[in-house]
């Protein structure tokens, strides 16, 4: 809303932020914003009670995540967080709950100035590996500060770096930049991702890294289709397709990028042309990197059914979104929330109401947790076309919606506009 938008250009507010004063960035938030203690925790995930304890300073943000769902919850802007950040202690290089073992303490001990080697990197490039999977699973909310913190202890490892190990070392600080722009994306902050693609982009020109070079374009043009620019995504999937140094799984990626670009233009024979030569060379592909793993049959039958949707073809969208989702196996909550919800959108626009009901409800709690705003909005949309179409299905999926955990004010707004 434009008032999330003009509300950061307080200066008071922004003070606040610059002070670590919680209580009254809370304060101040409400005030500008209008909104209720119950509307504001909602945002960042606290109960009623215990906005008004922090509100009132009878409780203290001591806690590194409370402060994180303050900062995400209400979109604190960045250039307001410098500084923070490094302050903030670094808690493990591994995800919480996971037993350390020999390659945590190398990270470690490489950390506290052990000089690097290959064997610390080969270390580092598992864990980034184990991180990218954990996301799938927990969402990029809950990944972002562990990355972002990782990243930032191997980053400062450059001035130990000599020759090959400079050049290896500058491809892995790109993967994590690129890992860090999908998080970032995946949040809706566009602007964030746009940074972190940059740095991505750029380091991997420097070491000469075709594929992520590739894929960092790629992921710009994901990052268009999202908002809505076919255009642009189109052409900025055939400009990574065309890539140095891109292998053919990086190639079918982008090409199929493209694709979508065309059908969310409504140009179905270049979203099929694109489509089809993608699935032809990805069923050759024998140099799939790693951050590419997800990337089968499955995957890409879900993303024929997105473009089919694009165009408006109901029935080839519910059987490709239906071939496609059974592949995705249960760890892969963000993505089954989000084909799953795609799916329902798809049953909806073929007038199978109550099939989308039972799909939407199937997938909401996924959509809820992990599948914000992507998912959850879809759902939305799903109820939307159900009431359109005068299904009482629609009214069903909205008090669904209304119930779930988590429901923020934004969806609040939309709720109301849907029943209007």
């Amino acid at each position: 809303m434009d008032q999330e938008l003009d509300v950061w250009a307080h200066p008071d507010l922004r003070a606040a932020v610059a002070a670590g004063d919680w209580p009254a960035v809370l304060r101040r938030w409400r005030a500008l914003t209008r909104s209720s203690q119950s509307a504001l925790g909602a945002l960042v995930g606290l109960a009623q009670p215990d906005v008004s304890a922090i509100e009132n300073r009878r409780r203290e943000v001591t806690s590194v995540e409370v402060r994180q769902r303050i900062i995400t919850g209400l979109r604190v802007p960045a250039e307001l967080l410098t500084g923070p950040l490094e302050e903030l202690p670094l808690p493990s290089l591994v995800l919480p709950g996971v037993v350390a073992d020999p390659e945590t303490d190398r990270l470690t001990r490489v950390k506290s100035g052990i000089r690097l080697d290959a064997a610390s990197l080969d270390a580092v490039e598992r864990l980034l590996a184990e991180h990218r999977r954990a996301e799938d699973t927990l969402g990029s909310r809950v990944m972002n500060r562990v990355v972002t913190a990782q990243f930032q202890e191997v980053a400062k490892l450059y001035d130990q770096a000599r020759g090959p190990l400079a050049d290896r070392l500058v491809k892995v600080l790109a993967e994590y930049a690129q890992f860090l722009a999908w998080l970032a994306q995946d949040q809706d902050n566009a602007p964030v991702a746009l940074g972190w693609f940059d740095r991505s982009y750029d380091w991997a020109l420097e070491s000469g890294y075709g594929d992520m070079a590739a894929t960092t374009m790629s992921m710009k043009a994901h990052l268009a289709w999202s908002q809505g620019n076919g255009r642009r995504c189109t052409r900025l999937g055939e400009a990574a397709a065309a890539t140095p140094g891109a292998g053919d799984a990086t190639r079918a990626m982008a090409l199929q990028m493209a694709g979508r670009g065309h059908a969310l233009d409504g140009d179905a024979a270049g979203a099929y042309r694109r489509l089809d030569e993608a699935q032809r060379i990805i069923t050759a592909a024998t140099d799939t990197p790693p951050w590419l793993y997800f990337y089968g049959e499955a995957w890409f039958a879900a993303q024929r059914g997105m473009a089919e949707l694009h165009l408006g073809r109901w029935a080839s969208a519910v059987a490709n979104l239906r071939t496609g989702l059974p592949g995705f196996a249960d760890t892969y909550r963000r993505d089954r929330a989000w084909y799953g919800a795609c799916l329902a959108h798809a049953l909806a626009g073929a007038g199978e109401a109550e099939q989308a009901l039972t799909t939407a409800l199937g997938v909401l709690t996924d959509a809820s947790e992990v599948g914000r705003p992507h998912a959850w909005d879809e759902l939305h949309t799903v109820a939307s076309v159900l009431l359109r179409r005068g299904a009482r299905q629609g009214r069903a999926l909205v008090d669904a919606l209304a119930s779930a955990a988590w429901l923020t004010a934004k969806h609040n707004t939309s709720l109301v506009f849907l029943l209007a």
